[in-house]
């Protein structure tokens, strides 16, 4: 499963993990303002911004897992397994193949009032990249340095909430995510004080008591409550380097270990990568399961007035320094 997250200091960052048990071959991948994107129904867009995210390329077409543009807007999805649903053509309706959602919102969104504003006639479709790549359920995090909102095509239609906290994870549904926040609003970051009952002495018995009843496991409610404290009590500096080093602090806190989550068919999930995305400087950061040296990707390097995909094969080979 995924957890995906914001972090504001003197930039705003954006990223996620991406948890599952094989890795498609992602990759890190800029589409620059010239690439045409060939929409299923909405006709072939040859100007845009541009994008850099992660992603599975076939067919020359970048299969976007999370991605920030240009202009600052980030956005991520998340699996959303038993509750995405999507639809059949509408006529009259912007019909957007839910594949093509992230490059639909990335290629001409600016902010998330403007995403807000692209999404009031949108129908996401049923239709599958091809007959290999089936429909993957899914909901959506959108972020820019003001907002935060999730995208979620269910039954009922389209919903679209308010992310107050910057946090998104699986199931269940985010407003029932949100509400679950209630069930701990006692949690602090300070040491505990007897509220037991009268009567009842009771100690702290160590340091580093803080958070107590802070949820553990790996399930994606759980995930959600633990990333939303973890951020919303983070502190750091607002330098780049310490802005990046944190929000990496941030989402290890739901790392998944293999061997820790076994799935029904004997194999393990792991956390496969790691993401941080400087919105402001365009810079696309990462880690693999086996390589946790940073490494960064600047779309600004690259040649953004292009018409062709440049990709970045990802390292996941632990890099050590030897010190002696």
């Amino acid at each position: 499963m995924c957890t995906a997250a914001t972090y504001q200091t003197k930039d705003f960052y954006f990223g996620r993990t991406l948890d599952y048990e094989f890795s498609y071959g992602d990759e890190v991948t800029i589409t620059p303002r010239s690439y045409p994107f060939r929409f299923r129904e909405q006709g072939c867009i040859t100007s845009h911004y541009a994008i850099i995210g992660m992603a599975y390329v076939t067919e020359d077409y970048p299969l976007y897992y999370d991605a920030m543009n240009e202009a600052g807007l980030a956005m991520a999805g998340l699996n959303f397994v038993g509750n995405a649903c999507y639809w059949d053509h509408v006529d009259g309706k912007d019909n957007i193949a839910q594949f093509e959602f992230i490059p639909w919102i990335l290629g001409r969104c600016a902010s998330v009032q403007e995403a807000r504003r692209a999404m009031e006639n949108l129908n996401l479709l049923n239709t599958p990249f091809s007959d290999k790549l089936p429909l993957a359920q899914l909901h959506w995090m959108i972020s820019d340095k003001q907002e935060s909102i999730t995208v979620e095509s269910v039954r009922d239609g389209l919903k679209i909430y308010d992310n107050p906290v910057g946090v998104l994870t699986n199931n269940p549904p985010f407003d029932m995510q949100m509400f679950a926040l209630n069930n701990y609003m006692g949690l602090s970051a300070k040491s505990p004080e007897n509220t037991f009952a009268n009567g009842l002495t009771l100690n702290r018995y160590s340091r580093g008591m803080g958070a107590l009843g802070l949820p553990g496991d790996l399930s994606s409610q759980s995930r959600f409550v633990r990333v939303a404290f973890t951020k919303m009590n983070s502190l750091s500096g607002d330098g780049e380097l310490e802005s990046v080093s944190q929000f990496f602090h941030i989402l290890n806190s739901v790392d998944q270990q293999r061997g820790c989550c076994e799935l029904e068919d004997g194999k393990y999930e792991i956390t496969l990568y790691t993401s941080c995305c400087n919105t402001a400087k365009g810079i696309y950061y990462y880690t693999t399961y086996d390589n946790h040296q940073i490494t960064a990707v600047d779309m600004h390097r690259e040649n953004l007035d292009g018409t062709q995909l440049v990709r970045y094969p990802l390292i996941t080979g632990e890099q050590i320094r030897m010190q002696n």
